[in-house]
């Protein structure tokens, strides 16, 4: 436990920090998940209107730093090439 004052106020941001990004870094991870068992699942409709809610919230954990932005461009493009390989196939 920390001594000094200006670190016990260090603490206690951190863990407000922490409190506020962590339903961002739970998304980020629970959201690409569930688009791809949407695919697995062959739901084409469902997972194209779900597809933009996962780019919106991986782009927001990337924007502050949760995630970084090279990992959240790979998952989106990892999960919308297995969906719009899925609805070619379908097509």
């Amino acid at each position: 436990m920390a001594n000094l004052k200006s670190s016990k106020k260090d603490i206690r941001r951190i863990e407000r920090r922490t409190a506020r990004r962590k339903p961002f870094a739970r998304n980020a991870k629970l959201f690409p998940k569930k688009l791809e068992k949407l695919i697995a699942q062959g739901k084409t409709q469902e997972a194209q209107e779900f597809l933009p809610l996962v780019f919106k919230t991986l782009d927001k954990a990337a924007k502050q730093n949760i995630i970084h932005k090279n990992k959240a461009a790979r998952i989106k493009s990892r999960v919308s090439k297995k969906l719009y390989a899925l609805v070619s196939q379908a097509s």
